[in-house]
């Protein structure tokens, strides 16, 4: 399994805090996971983030990479809200800024609040999604493009930077619900697991997404990727003592922001920390942490993004937690 330090989470902050200070902290916490052997960094992606202020990602990891030499490079993008050529363009920009280190989670998004200010219909979302990224990747190849696409045409073109990556960066897809999953896989794409979904939803799905791939004789996908929200402390206690108040106040803007409803299931994102934390937060002790990360590798997990600090996280929890982690964790999943 390869670790992800992400900071989707620290590249956010209150309304009212100091970015520049915030994003001076997450370029020391990048140089950090670097020396502790953290393989990449990810970054996320909302706009109009109310109540926090986020920085985005694409910009905020041209700046970042420097500090993340030999580290690969892992954003979202919110797909189906991006003008394609402009999107094709600015990651073929940043895998030449990052020497062919990129990687893209392309996501649909779920907050209305941002599609009506792109001009997308969420009936649209899905369509525009793929053929954004059809689009993209014709132009990443390099050739003339024309492509007449039912949101998109383009005559003759060709992209103003070539990526550095050939044929083109590497893309993996994230998915909520079982229908985009068995979409991923009819057409051999990687799947980002959800972040949020509890473990027991994850592990149907894992089994789902495996089991289409072979029916389309696609052979076992060499990465799984996942985010999940980690912390790790001496204790149990400790750890949940130290996360709760940060994990809970973002997990009131997620209920606010209807990522609970995007889920399969009857989840809420209100039940108590209790309830909330079962099976979705790695939270304890170093053996607990391994064993929750355990059982992920176990179905096949290669890659996780874990995420130590949230908007409000002073910068040395996060780093003490990372340091930890390095050293009683990571060792025996690798």
């Amino acid at each position: 399994m390869k670790f992800g330090l992400s900071l989707s989470g620290l590249l956010q902050d209150t309304g009212g805090g100091d970015m520049t200070r915030r994003f001076a902290d997450v370029l020391h916490l990048v140089r950090v996971g670097r020396e502790l052997g953290f393989e990449y960094v990810y970054a996320g992606q909302h706009y109009l983030s109310h109540p926090y202020q986020m920085m985005q990602p694409l910009i905020a990891l041209a700046r970042i990479s420097a500090e993340a030499e030999g580290m690969d490079v892992l954003s979202t993008v919110l797909v189906p809200l991006q003008n394609p050529v402009q999107m094709a363009e600015d990651v073929a920009t940043l895998d030449v800024v990052t020497n062919g280190r990129v990687i893209i989670n392309a996501a649909l998004g779920y907050r209305d609040e941002e599609y009506e200010a792109f001009g997308v219909t969420r009936g649209d979302r899905i369509a525009r999604m793929f053929e954004n990224l059809r689009l993209a990747r014709l132009l990443w190849e390099g050739g003339e493009v024309t492509f007449a696409g039912r949101f998109t045409q383009v005559t003759g073109a060709h992209i103003g930077a070539l990526p550095v990556q050939r044929p083109h960066p590497r893309v993996w897809i994230a998915a909520n619900g079982d229908g985009m999953v068995r979409r991923i896989a009819r057409t051999g794409e990687t799947w980002y697991l959800n972040p949020h979904a509890p473990y027991e939803t994850l592990a149907r799905q894992v089994a789902l997404y495996k089991e289409v791939r072979a029916e389309h004789n696609h052979p076992p996908p060499d990465a799984l990727p996942m985010s999940r929200e980690t912390f790790v402390a001496e204790t149990r206690e400790q750890a949940i003592a130290t996360a709760r108040p940060f994990l809970e106040g973002k997990y009131k803007t997620y209920a606010a922001w209807g990522q609970d409803k995007a889920l399969p299931g009857e989840e809420d994102f209100t039940a108590p920390f209790e309830e909330l934390a079962a099976g979705r937060f790695i939270v304890g002790s170093p053996d607990d942490v391994t064993a929750d990360l355990r059982r992920f590798a176990e179905i096949g997990v290669t890659h996780a993004s874990l995420r130590f600090g949230w908007p409000g996280t002073p910068r040395e929890v996060v780093e003490g937690a990372m340091r930890l982690a390095a050293r009683e964790v990571l060792p025996a999943l690798r």
